[in-house]
C-alpha cells in the first residue's frame, strides 16, 4: 500500500521559549524519534516540515535520509505545513494512495504505530486513521487520496483536526495510549525528562 509520512516540524515553540525539534529524551533529539520511527516502515517517502529555526534543525539532523522542505509560511499555522509537506509528497509521488501525519513532539511514537494506521484504514475501508487518546482523537492520522484536496486546502492553526471530526464516520480509531504525551511547554519537558 502506498503510504507516505508527513512530520510537521515547523513551529516556533512558543510557549517553550526554544526549539523542541531540538531537545533531546534518551539521547536522541525528538525530531529524531519520530523520523526514526517513520523510517524504519516501508512507508515513503519521509517528508519533514520545517519553518521556524530550519538552519538550525536541518543542521543537526544531517544523517538521516529523509526530505526536508520549508513552509515560508510557517507563522500562519499548522495548515500551511500541512500543505507544504502534501505538496512536496505529491511532486515525488503523485499516485500515492494515502498520507500519514505525525508531529515532531510525541517521544513515544514507533514504527508500529504507524503500520498499525495503515492496517486499519485497510481492514475498514475508512479513509481516516486516528490514534487515539485520552478523551480525544490526533496525530499521527492518516488520509486517504481522497481526502488531499481538503488537506491541501486547510487555513490556520487547526491542522487537520477538523477533517477528522467531520468525517467522524469514516475514520478508524487506533489506540495510542502515550500519545496524550506531547511537549508544548518547559514543564511538559522536565516532566519527560524526571520519568525516564
Amino acid at each position: 500500500m502506498d503510504t507516505g509520512i508527513i512530520i510537521l516540524a515547523a513551529g516556533n515553540s512558543s510557549r517553550l521559549g526554544k526549539p523542541k525539534q531540538l531537545l533531546t529524551y534518551q539521547d536522541k533529539t525528538l525530531l529524531t524519534i519520530v523520523s526514526e520511527a517513520a523510517l524504519k516502515t516501508s512507508f515513503h517517502p519521509v517528508v519533514v516540515v520545517l519553518g521556524a529555526y530550519a538552519t538550525e534543525v536541518s543542521k543537526a539532523h544531517q544523517g538521516l535520509k529523509i526530505q526536508y522542505v520549508i513552509n515560508e509560511e510557517w507563522e500562519t499555522g499548522m495548515s500551511s505545513s500541512i500543505a507544504t509537506g502534501l505538496t512536496a509528497i505529491l511532486d515525488t509521488k503523485k499516485d500515492i494512495e494515502n498520507v500519514i501525519i505525525a508531529v515532531a513532539d510525541q517521544v513515544f511514537i514507533t514504527a508500529r504505530i504507524f503500520e498499525k494506521l495503515a492496517e486499519n484504514h485497510q481492514l475498514t475501508g475508512k479513509g481516516i486513521a486516528a490514534s487515539t487518546y485520552g478523551e480525544t482523537s490526533g496525530t499521527p492520522v492518516l488520509f486517504n487520496k481522497k481526502y488531499f484536496d481538503q488537506l491541501l486546502n486547510l487555513q490556520g492553526s487547526t491542522g487537520a483536526k477538523k477533517i477528522v471530526t467531520e468525517n467522524a464516520a469514516d475514520t478508524a480509531k487506533v489506540p495510542f495510549e502515550k500519545g496524550l504525551i506531547d511537549i508544548d511547554t518547559a514543564a511538559d519537558y522536565d516532566n519527560l525528562i524526571q520519568n525516564q
